[in-house]
């Protein structure tokens, strides 16, 4: 309705119906590069349904209406339930849809890896809360293949493509999620001082039923059907299949404290609960269970680098449509030169975490090879150390971009600003990235000599000269690369990226990556590229990340 004392102009119209797929040049190259274009149609589709408003605000509403945890019934019977609006279960039942709990194990071809990462990175654009379930059920699957008995009685029911929010016993089920509980009040990141203890039933071993006596101080999704978790025998730490009833049909004894009140991924619960003898089977050798669940870790820290270049991606999305739109001292913000400084740097930056996820995504497919495992060991948890932490910054900038109208929850920056921490905090925090980085390299030498030959492969002085760089660095004495093992992790990081814009994005656009994240004086501030003022890189690497006519309104 409009009124007498003003009008209302100058407002930036809400980014929508819009394919999220097709305007990402950077992802569909990677898709076909990496033989997963057997998946871009299916990909086509889905970015174009993940750009309509109604999709859009599923994410919006499942972060305003909150998971509400209910312990007992109003008899006073336990049932820990946790209860969700049903925007949850719409965006639970399109990632299941489109394969994205199992796609590579569902379909055994070249590619499957990338193609799966592509579509987690869309809809990771849209909400991140709901990724969290779904990475645990993918991360998960690969662990109880290793169990034959048990996997021939779940294997239709993770692979199915129907959510089924029921909480019901596994066998009555269409489909199920697995989730994970490792941490502890008393040890955090530390799991090797989990004090849960696990009791046989029968006789002990891999296979055997356990009953689990203890606690978790994050259990993510309790409503997941089973979690995988750590518990203490008379051999060590083993790991356990946990299930939300037991195989009588009773409820199994996870009784779920609270919910944790979170700075984000809101939607998603994260729980404390308490074990009073659950049932469980020992996954895995008994006293192996760190190792039996690291590849889980390893799995699901891939999925915290494709998540935060997600945010990254949308983030910057947002920023180049609010600037092509919006008016300050009588031009478009895209018009000040300033402006397309800092908007370059961010599509850089964007870039090369995209193409570095992509990368990492295509290494999993290649565990034979001894280059590839040396990027899925070595360069995963540096990545997400790198990566995840630039993902803070970045989001922080393109809600700046935005100014004032950034910083108020109507809009989708500060809930984009507000999911950025997790993953640098989820699945190890960034000394503990660092320092597995540093074990990863000990425990496989060769595979890092064939990292540093690639840099030294590359046509780029300055590359060359960063690889030499982390060289002689990783030949000091143990003490000193761990005090340094931070900068370490983001030196290999930086190579690898200034490596892969070399060989993927245009010329001009590399070597702008390469001159200013080689150079203390720039990249850590977006906006420092050192650009001429009568340079038209900027407008060029604005318009590749986001070409004009993206949206309706224009």
């Amino acid at each position: 309705m409009p009124w007498q004392t003003h009008e209302v102009s100058n407002q930036v119209p809400e980014l929508q119906d819009y394919n999220i797929f097709g305007c990402d040049t950077v992802l569909s190259a990677g898709v076909a590069r990496y033989q997963a274009g057997w998946h871009t149609a299916d990909l086509f589709r889905f970015g174009a349904e993940l750009g309509k408003p109604e999709v859009l605000q599923l994410g919006e509403l499942a972060n305003r209406h909150l998971p509400e945890l209910h312990t007992h019934d109003r008899f006073g019977r336990r049932i820990d339930v946790v209860d969700f609006h049903p925007s949850w279960h719409t965006l639970l039942g399109m990632l299941r849809r489109e394969g994205l709990h199992a796609l590579p194990w569902m379909e055994s071809r070249p590619g499957a890896q990338v193609a799966r990462a592509a579509g987690y990175y869309l809809q990771a654009q849209v909400e991140s809360g709901s990724l969290c379930p779904t990475t645990m059920t993918f991360a998960a699957i690969p662990v109880l293949q290793n169990e034959p008995q048990l996997f021939a009685a779940l294997k239709d029911k993770l692979f199915s493509r129907r959510h089924d929010p029921r909480d019901l016993p596994i066998a009555h089920k269409h489909s199920i999620l697995i989730g994970m509980g490792m941490t502890e009040k008393q040890g955090g990141s530390d799991v090797r001082s989990n004090a849960t203890v696990a009791r046989p039933l029968a006789g002990p071993g891999r296979g055997a039923a356990y009953l689990l006596t203890g606690h978790k101080w994050f259990f993510s999704a309790p409503m997941c059907d089973a979690h995988l978790v750590l518990a203490r025998t008379d051999a060590g730490l083993s790991c356990f299949f946990v299930p939300r009833w037991r195989p009588d049909g009773s409820k199994n004894a996870i009784l779920i404290q609270r919910l944790k009140d979170k700075l984000g991924n809101k939607s998603n619960s994260s729980s404390e609960v308490e074990f009073q003898d659950a049932y469980a089977v020992m996954v895995g050798e008994e006293g192996r269970g760190i190792p039996t669940i690291i590849e889980m870790a390893n799995l699901t820290r891939l999925d915290c680098i494709i998540g935060s270049a997600a945010l990254m991606r949308q983030a910057l999305s947002q920023a180049i449509h609010h600037a092509r739109h919006r008016m300050a001292f009588g031009r478009l913000l895209v018009e000040q030169p300033i402006m397309r400084n800092v908007l370059a740097d961010l599509a850089l930056e964007s870039e090369a975490a995209s193409l570095l996820m992509l990368h990492l995504a295509n290494a999993v497919e290649y565990a034979d090879d001894p280059l590839q495992r040396a990027w899925k060991r070595i360069v995963t948890p540096a990545a997400k150390f790198w990566i995840c932490k630039r993902a803070l910054e970045f989001t922080g900038e393109c809600m700046e971009v935005w100014g004032g109208n950034g910083y108020v929850e109507s809009g989708p920056m500060a809930r984009l600003y507000r999911e950025a921490p997790v993953n640098s905090i989820w699945e190890g925090s960034g000394n503990v990235m660092c320092l597995d980085v540093l074990r990863a390299i000990e425990r496989d030498p060769e595979g890092m000599q064939l990292l540093l030959a690639q840099l030294q492969q590359s046509p780029s002085g300055t590359v060359r000269d960063m690889g030499a760089g982390l060289a002689r660095r990783l030949a000091a004495a143990s003490e000193e690369r761990e005090l340094q093992a931070r900068s370490l992790a983001q030196q290999l990081v930086l190579a690898l990226q200034a490596h892969l814009m070399q060989r993927f994005a245009p010329a001009q656009q590399a070597e702008l990556f390469i001159a200013s994240r080689s150079d203390a004086a720039n990249g850590r501030v977006y906006g420092t590229l050192g650009l001429s003022p009568d340079s038209v890189a900027a407008q060029h690497i604005i318009d590749r990340a986001w070409p004009e006519g993206q949206n309706t309104d224009e």
